[in-house]
């Protein structure tokens, strides 16, 4: 904790604001990347607060946008952080993709293509829908044999794994070569989805969230799914259906699962535009902490408009307030 800080529309965390806060809301909805965790490293004072929180009779909720992992492999993380966390208790971007396909009753017959990792195949395999595209593991050169195709050539693909298997052709000019990193997102994948999208009417293009950046390791922040939803976005001309934080979806799931008012709820979260917006469009608390993205400048310049109603260091100083 710091004092004597410059002044802000939200207000720092003291002891007095800190029981206040607690005395006031029943549950507590934690973002993860920033806020529990930093890639694989767990933030200090994380199991404490959590314990004690839990010790005060406190729903713990975790939210997450980071669609890379489903609901098991994410209670799996969290346990080998040394964190007890069932799988209802977790509520991914990954898990809203697939309840909106379900609510929206997409046909079970059709595919979904998924650019993005396991989380999300395996959530919507969960739901009953299939789907393909995701990771893939290796780097290669890309070898192809060519046809004639409308006047263009049709990139046949001699390694099938390359293949995304959605009934779309990649087509190529003459003696067009390119290597193909084969991860969960690259130029060949942009252009598949592309495709799916323009050549079929009526295709949702789903984002499970737009984050700019994200905490992949704990020494640095990298391009978040946002980046790669904008590549596809500007090569489409159209927007998403975005079904993670800051959109209230998530949250009619997590009324369901639990019965909480929203108003007795607090968001604690990294991000102004995610998190705390999230809250703040749920009828919720917000608590910012400054353990992720966003750092206090940021909080504090003049072009911000989005204001939580406290921020703090840590969600660890909640500890030590409340034992004051």
């Amino acid at each position: 904790m710091a004092d004597g800080l410059p002044s802000s529309p939200c207000r720092l965390l003291t002891a007095d604001a800190a029981r206040s806060l607690v005395d006031s809301v029943d549950a507590f909805l934690f973002d993860c990347d920033g806020v529990i965790w930093k890639g694989d490293k767990l933030i200090e004072g994380v199991p404490e607060t959590m314990e004690l929180l839990r010790k005060m009779g406190k729903k713990l909720v975790f939210v997450t946008n980071n669609s890379r992992k489903s609901r098991k492999q994410y209670s799996k993380k969290f346990r080998t952080l040394g964190l007890e966390v069932s799988e209802e208790e977790i509520f991914t971007s990954s898990f809203a993709a697939a309840m909106f396909l379900k609510l929206n009753n997409f046909p079970p017959e059709k595919k979904v293509y998924v650019v993005g990792e396991d989380g999300i195949l395996e959530e919507l395999r969960l739901a009953g829908f299939e789907c393909f595209g995701g990771p893939c593991l290796s780097h290669f050169v890309v070898f192809y044999k060519l046809q004639i195709l409308h006047g263009f050539r049709e990139l046949e693909l001699c390694n099938r794994g390359l293949r995304e298997d959605g009934k779309k052709n990649i087509l190529l000019e003459t003696n067009f070569y390119f290597e193909h990193d084969k991860s969960y997102f690259n130029y060949y994948k942009m252009q598949y989805a592309r495709t799916c999208i323009s050549e079929n009417p009526g295709c949702l293009f789903i984002a499970t969230n737009r984050d700019p950046t994200g905490h992949m390791t704990s020494a640095q922040e990298w391009p978040g799914a946002g980046t790669m939803v904008a590549a596809v976005s500007c090569s489409v001309q159209k927007e998403p259906i975005v079904v993670g934080k800051p959109s209230s979806f998530l949250m009619d799931f997590l009324l369901k699962s639990f019965n909480l008012e929203t108003s007795r709820m607090c968001m604690v979260g990294d991000r102004l535009d995610t998190d705390i917006l999230f809250g703040q469009n749920t009828g919720c608390k917000t608590l910012l902490v400054l353990s992720g993205c966003t750092t206090l400048p940021e909080l504090q310049d003049a072009s911000n408009t989005i204001h939580p109603d406290l921020y703090t260091n840590s969600v660890y100083d909640l500890v030590g307030l409340l034992q004051q």
